[in-house]
């Protein structure tokens, strides 16, 4: 199982853990789960922190 998959559950189930039920519930368990998937895809090394901050030359017009 990779750390992005494992990222994603334990933000899943901190989720669970916060809050539960209703709608609210359900986007609190999404955000909280994309989160732990990014974390888990910068922690093996497949996504890069410079992609998301780049200076303004390095743009193309």
């Amino acid at each position: 199982m990779s750390l992005a998959v494992i990222g994603m559950i334990a933000g899943m189930a901190l989720g669970f853990a916060g809050y539960f039920g209703g709608f609210g519930a359900f986007l609190l368990v999404a955000a909280l789960g994309a989160i732990g998937f990014v974390v888990g895809r910068f922690l093996e090394g497949d996504l890069d922190v410079s992609d998301f901050f780049r200076s303004r030359d390095d743009r193309r017009r």
